[in-house]
């Protein structure tokens, strides 16, 4: 009997097939499982929270309601909040900024913010400290006040009651989860640049001419603006703050921007794939 035994080589592609077979496996059982939660409606205590704390979520249509919570369901049962400087995480939390995050999913085929795993919570405006370099070497920690942040391939950070009071009262242009949550789109490239992945290439000319544009308009008129303008003035920070500024007055003042800002709207639709002003 010839015994033939297997070389270094050939015992690496073995152990690649079965690692590939493994992958490939736990990304199909990871879709249907996916699949599954999107078509199991919301719980009713959880549907509660949801009509109190995002209002809006009554006025939209069925087909959008049902997408809602489907997306909640995937969110809910991948992402962990934890608390901080003291707060104890409840379900009102969870299901409030997961009813506003996964408004900005509407319509699109998603993963579900693929890179976001953790939310840090406190209960309110919280400080950090952030480096900075001066001009002449010396690297200093200011202390900034914060509502929340977004990091490139990390945690999401909230403070509770701005997240609470910006679903409930969706009319004044601004909403930290919102907000937070177009910084994760904005960056699942890898770059804060204030352009987020787009479904065709060719939207790319598109959205960089409009959005430029109204980029150094709002530079322009930062610090003159008239209080009831649809554009905040932190828009004008930077590329990435301005796309997540645009993202909150495209949800929360629609019909204002279709008058007064027509072509960001349209950009925003288009990358959104929904039309705010129908419902808000």
């Amino acid at each position: 009997m010839l015994n033939v035994s297997p070389t270094a080589g050939q015992i690496l592609i073995l152990l690649s097939a079965f690692i590939g077979v493994g992958i490939a496996l736990r990304y199909a059982w990871r879709v249907r499982r996916r699949d599954r939660l999107r078509r199991r409606p919301l719980s009713r205590a959880w549907l509660a929270i949801v009509e109190s704390n995002l209002p809006v979520y009554r006025k939209m249509p069925a087909d959008l309601q049902a997408q809602i919570q489907g997306l909640m369901q995937v969110f809910l049962d991948e992402k962990r909040f934890l608390g901080a400087g003291g707060l104890e995480i409840t379900d009102e939390m969870r299901v409030t900024v997961a009813a506003q995050a996964c408004l900005l999913l509407l319509n699109r085929r998603t993963r579900v913010y693929p890179n976001l795993y953790t939310i840090f919570m406190y209960p309110s405006a919280y400080r950090t400290a952030q480096e900075a370099t001066a001009q002449d070497g010396t690297v200093a920690k200011p202390s900034q006040t914060r509502l929340g942040e977004s990091w490139t391939r990390g945690p999401v950070v909230l403070a509770w009651d701005h997240s609470k009071k910006g679903g409930r009262n969706f009319r004044d242009g601004r909403n930290v989860v919102i907000h937070e949550f177009a910084h994760q789109l904005d960056q699942a490239d890898g770059v804060a640049d204030g352009t987020p992945v787009l479904e065709k290439s060719g939207r790319y000319r598109s959205w960089a001419a409009v959005l430029g544009r109204e980029y150094e308009q709002l530079r322009g008129r930062a610090g003159r603006q008239h209080r009831r303008a649809v554009l905040d003035d932190y828009g004008a920070t930077n590329e990435a703050e301005f796309f997540a500024v645009a993202s909150e007055s495209f949800f929360e003042k629609p019909r204002q921007m279709m008058d007064k800002h027509p072509d960001l709207f349209d950009e925003l639709k288009t990358y959104y794939q929904i039309d705010p002003s129908e419902w808000v």
